[in-house]
Order: structure tokens, then C-alpha cells, then sequence
């Protein structure tokens, strides 16, 4: 993961609160009837865009929980960074296969940092490549703990879906399966970035 992600995940351990459904359906029902666009939850004094994507409020709970993840049991974060934001949210999936894996860990952040400048911190693991049509890098770090990364590139900045594969073996899976169904999830929620 790219400085960026690594200090984002960082905080996000630090400050990351649970986000029961009936906590984010109120939040949600209160800024939907006074507006209809959200002011970010955080902003920053670097002057980059704010960002206007809220992975944990703009991703809909169905289409998460039809991948498999628990929407009910996301976790969200505030955190401002002075000369960037990060606002993300973590997910899990619970798909047990014994002796194979234990599920997914997935974090997705939605950052005002550039894909350029994303692309330039993380050259040497990562490559170029498009979701839908957008631009996009995949990042898979032979030397990181079973981890799949996209970033794609949005009008604010970039969201990074970091997705951490639980093995059930002592043996570890090979770095090929480590992104195997990973796009499409990320293809399903492309068209919710702005």
C-alpha cells in the first residue's frame, strides 16, 4: 500500500468507530432531507479538492451486502491529514472456505491525492489498467500480506479499494488468487464514484 494508504490506515485504526445501520440510516435521512449533495464529513487546509465521495454513505448497503460483505457491520473514519483526506470505511466478508481462506478484509478510501501522484509513490508494484473506463492502477505487492489493491481515478482524487485476503492455511495461496473476483466487485461500485 502507498504511503497515502498506509497513513490513512494508520488513523483509520486510531479513530475508526462502528457504524450500526440505524447511525448511518439517521445520518443519511438527515442530510437527504435538507440537500441533496452531501457537504463532506471532513475537509482539509491544503487547498485540494474536497472529497465528495463517502465510501461508507455513497456505496449502497445492497450492493455490498450482494457481494457478500456485511453492510450492517461497516466501520467509518474521519481523517484529515492537514495536507490531504482520507475518508474511508472497512468491510467485511465472512466467506469460510476451511483449509482455503477465512474471508476478506476489505477497505475502501477516498482520497483528494492524485492518481499521479498515487502512480508515482507505488511505480514499482503498480500498473496501469481502466474499470469501466476509468482510470485505474491495480497494485500487487509480492512482499505484502495477501493484499489486492485498485485505485481509481475520480474528479476529487482517487479511492483506493484495498482488499486483504484471511487465508486458512498455513501454506500461503498464490499471489494469483489473491485479486480473483476483486474487479468485478469494484466494477459494481464504479459507477457510484463521482
Amino acid at each position: 500500500m502507498g504511503r497515502w494508504g498506509t497513513v490513512a490506515l494508520a488513523a483509520l485504526a486510531v479513530v475508526a468507530t462502528a457504524c450500526s445501520p440505524s447511525a448511518a440510516d439517521d445520518v443519511m435521512s438527515d442530510e437527504a432531507s435538507t440537500s441533496t449533495t452531501r457537504t463532506p464529513r471532513i475537509t482539509d487546509d491544503s487547498g485540494r479538492p474536497p472529497v465528495t465521495f463517502d465510501p461508507c454513505y455513497d456505496i449502497p448497503d445492497d450492493v455490498m451486502n450482494a457481494a457478500g460483505y456485511d453492510a450492517g457491520k461497516k466501520e467509518l473514519a474521519d481523517m484529515p491529514m492537514g495536507t490531504y483526506t482520507f475518508l474511508g470505511c472497512l468491510y467485511k466478508k465472512d466467506d469460510y472456505i476451511p483449509g482455503v481462506r477465512r474471508g476478506y478484509g476489505l477497505n475502501i478510501l477516498a482520497g483528494n491525492v492524485t492518481l499521479e501522484e498515487e502512480s508515482q509513490k507505488n511505480r514499482h508494484i503498480s500498473e496501469p489498467t481502466s474499470i469501466n473506463g476509468r482510470a485505474a492502477l491495480l497494485r500487487v505487492d509480492p512482499s505484502a500480506s495477501l493484499a489486492c489493491t485498485y485505485v481509481l481515478e475520480t474528479n476529487f482524487g482517487i479511492v483506493i479499494f484495498d482488499r486483504l485476503y484471511h487465508s486458512d492455511s498455513v501454506t500461503r495461496p498464490p499471489i494469483e488468487v489473491w485479486c480473483d473476483g476483486f474487479e468485478e466487485l469494484i466494477a459494481s461500485i464504479e459507477p457510484f464514484l463521482n
